[in-house]
């Protein structure tokens, strides 16, 4: 299922799921790497129909897995967790959140970062996994300035080309056309201010690119490395905790090419499991930080302690 911010609201509000369940403004969870200190900022949560995500799988085993995480089928409520990295000399966020246009649980980053003691003028970059609302939205203020005025921005060249492209909002197809568009839009008005980088680049000290398409065609995680230690900052790459991990092969509708999307799924957890490296996901629960162990044919996430 493909949806947009306008789907996306009518039918969480069909189902009464917009009022509900208070939330923490900012995750707590924090790991130190080196002369690194990352935290994950909640910039609130989302509220998504199931079959977003879960349409197109197995019914029956998906089910079963669902039943296991005790959540429901019909509807998702995916957190969202924004990282902060501080190493004494850069302040680096890894994307901006949503912003208040996309969904009214979203777009809490100004409270979490308040909570921190920590203003927007102190930010000096921000990497962006992708393009999609909950990414990219943050962007800007409510006069199209910048909400991060120091900072210089950071994306990689596939996803920027994509989002920029005028093409793309005719072939992303009609359910994520306002997608399309609002990511063009804020790109347009930034696009001067955006450094561009490829896989593998080292985009800051101790902060290397890794492409991980298929969620979008760019999507681009992190490795964060200090000493010997690193972290993967995963994006959407790994989009939950429950099927993404147990059966990464598994279709979503959540990714724009499902198929590569599965692959680099496989591939990411592999790479992250063997080398027994800790791991933060924008919708993982927790705060997002902890590490992927094998369990059977799949994987199982295993938060922070």
């Amino acid at each position: 299922m493909t949806i947009t911010r306008r789907t996306l609201l009518t039918s969480a509000t069909a189902a009464g799921l917009l009022p509900m369940l208070p939330r923490r403004t900012w995750a707590s969870a924090t790991l130190t790497l080196g002369q690194m200190q990352i935290d994950t900022l909640s910039d609130g949560h989302l509220v998504l129909p199931g079959d977003f995500i879960l349409g197109g799988m197995p019914q029956a085993e998906m089910q079963d897995i669902l039943t296991r995480y005790a959540l429901p089928t019909d509807r998702l409520e995916p957190p969202c967790n924004v990282t902060l990295l501080r190493d004494g000399t850069h302040t680096v966020l890894f994307d901006v959140g949503a912003g208040p246009d996309f969904m009214p649980t979203a777009g809490k980053l100004a409270e979490a970062m308040e909570a921190l003691g920590l203003t927007a003028d102190e930010v000096t970059h921000v990497a962006f996994t992708h393009g999609h609302p909950d990414h990219l939205w943050g962007l800007l203020d409510e006069f199209d300035e910048p909400v991060f005025a120091n900072a210089t921005y950071l994306m990689g060249q596939a996803e920027f080309d994509y989002w920029t492209d005028p093409a793309t909002v005719d072939s992303i197809g009609t359910a994520r056309t306002a997608f399309a568009v609002g990511a063009a839009r804020r790109l347009e008005v930034m696009a001067d201010s955006i450094t561009l980088f490829k896989d593998g680049e080292e985009i800051l000290p101790g902060i290397a690119a890794r492409l991980t398409p298929g969620h979008t065609p760019g999507h681009m995680a992190f490795e964060l490395r200090g000493g010997s230690d690193s972290v993967m900052v995963v994006g959407d790459a790994l989009g939950n905790h429950h099927v993404a991990f147990e059966q990464p092969g598994w279709p979503s509708g959540s990714d724009q090419d499902a198929e590569t999307a599965a692959a680099t799924r496989g591939q990411l957890l592999d790479q992250i499991a063997a080398a027994q490296m800790r791991l933060i996901g924008f919708h993982l629960p927790g705060g997002g930080i902890g590490h992927a162990e094998r369990q059977g044919d799949g994987f199982r996430f295993v938060e922070e302690a």
